[in-house]
C-alpha cells in the first residue's frame, strides 16, 4: 500500500471560498478516480505546522495506482487552478 500525504501553505491572496473549494474537490476525488482507496483532509492545527494550514492523506494499492491518480484528468484539472494558490509539500511512502 502507498500512503500519499500532502500539506499546503496558502498564498496570501487565497480566499476562503478557494480554500473551501480545495477541501471539497480533494475530499471528493475518490468518487471520480478509482485508484484512490481512501481520502482524509482537513485543517492543520499542529503548533509545529510551520505555516502549513491544510493537509491530507490518501491511500493507494500500489505505485501504479498512485501514478494513475497523478495523471488522471480530474486530478490535473484540480491542479490547474490550485497550484497557483499554494506552497505544497508532499510525502509518499510504502507500508
Amino acid at each position: 500500500m502507498i500512503i500519499h500525504t500532502f500539506c499546503f501553505r496558502w498564498k496570501p491572496d487565497t480566499t476562503e471560498a478557494q480554500k473551501e473549494r480545495a477541501y471539497d474537490e480533494i475530499n471528493e476525488l475518490h468518487l471520480q478516480i478509482p485508484a484512490i482507496l481512501e481520502t482524509n483532509v482537513g485543517a492543520n492545527f499542529s503548533p509545529r505546522s510551520q505555516g502549513y494550514e491544510f493537509g491530507g492523506v490518501m491511500k493507494f494499492a500500489d505505485r501504479e495506482s498512485l501514478d494513475a491518480y497523478n495523471n488522471h484528468p480530474v486530478h490535473l484539472q484540480l491542479l490547474s487552478w490550485l497550484v497557483p494558490l499554494i506552497e505544497p509539500l508532499e510525502v509518499d511512502f510504502e507500508v
